[in-house]
């Protein structure tokens, strides 16, 4: 199961470089580096980074309940 670890503001940042990033393969030097964007986009979009998940940190303000077994 995905827990959230990523606050509101930097979901935010993470659709829009990813937006930008991915606007590359079809404006400007058009490269396919662009595809690139799609890391931070789905990341954003979903709301869980797995290497924030590696190194333990959460931008979230509150973590995340754990539930206890009964």
């Amino acid at each position: 199961m995905l827990i959230q670890n990523e606050a509101s503001l930097d979901r935010v940042v993470r659709v829009l470089l990813g937006l930008v990033l991915l606007s590359l393969v079809f404006v400007g030097p058009h490269t396919m580096w662009g595809l690139v964007g799609l890391v931070p986009l789905m990341t954003g979009l979903v709301g869980f980074c797995p290497l924030y998940r590696l190194l333990g940190v959460s931008t979230c303000a509150v973590p995340p309940r754990r539930s206890q077994a009964v």
